[in-house]
């Protein structure tokens, strides 16, 4: 029975000595409470003891964390936007306890979304909703983000980033979007085509003005007696070939060639 009674007591103190114990992890810090007051210096990870009738750890993240949400937002010209928006941000392990006691555990239904939601409706109503589909999506959402942070304060509780994950316009506006975009596309090719016929143009100008300077240039070196030589070479050349044929010439100009038919061979 002794024995008994003895395993019982270590058996209860071992429960006991586990109940008084909290691990706090890496990426998370932990806040002691006693009586319902907190303590001033967070814990960093290790294993913490504490007085379960008297005390809790309540564990704060420190890591990164994505907050989703989704909502409708309003647009320069009055229109109503469908978006899915990511909220990334972290809490400072040392203001922890303070956050605690000002917000409590609850910070992102309390804090972070109301401020979130107050933002985006304030800096997209500055903006036409094509611009969300546009390079002013980048400028949208570090205007959100400046604005939360201006909000915020500093409290311990830091945005990182706010992030439109994704748009959805109005059908009508949607349609009318893509249809400007085609015939921005269009016109860019044609743009391209025209200045393509464009150099193509100027290649075959370039090209008869050579034609043409070369021309020039073989007819400004001809003459009389360069003409009367190179035919005399033609018909020596021709004079060569068995067939009958009949040349007239006067000595000074270019010589006439016929055949026996009278036909003439020169043309």
């Amino acid at each position: 029975m002794k024995s008994l009674s003895a395993i019982s007591t270590i058996a209860l103190l071992a429960i006991i000595l586990l109940t008084n114990c909290a691990t706090v992890r890496q990426g998370e810090v932990g806040v002691k409470r006693t009586f319902g007051k907190y303590r001033d210096e967070p814990f960093t990870s290790g294993l913490k003891v504490f007085n379960p009738f008297t005390s809790r750890i309540i564990k704060v993240s420190t890591r990164t964390e994505n907050l989703e949400v989704g909502l409708t937002i309003p647009s320069k010209e009055g229109l109503n936007i469908g978006a899915e928006v990511s909220i990334l941000y972290k809490i400072i392990g040392k203001s922890a306890p303070e956050i605690l006691r000002n917000i409590g555990p609850r910070y992102e239904e309390n804090v972070i979304l109301p401020i979130f939601r107050s933002a985006v409706a304030d800096v997209s109503s500055r903006f036409f909703a094509k611009d969300m589909h546009t390079g002013e999506r980048t400028v949208i959402e570090s205007a959100i983000k400046e604005q939360m942070m201006k909000t915020i304060g500093d409290n311990g509780i830091v945005i990182e980033a706010v992030l439109l994950k994704s748009i959805k316009l109005p059908a009508s506006l949607a349609t009318a979007i893509e249809e400007k975009l085609e015939a921005e596309q269009n016109a860019l090719r044609m743009e391209f085509i025209l200045q393509q016929e464009r150099q193509e143009a100027e290649r075959k100008r370039i090209q008869a003005e050579g034609t043409r300077d070369a021309q020039i240039i073989i007819a400004e070196g001809l003459d009389n007696k360069i003409l009367q030589f190179k035919a005399i070479e033609a018909f020596l050349e021709l004079a060569k070939s068995p067939n009958t044929k009949v040349i007239f010439t006067d000595g000074n100009g270019v010589p006439l060639m016929m055949n026996p038919d009278g036909v003439r061979l020169d043309k």
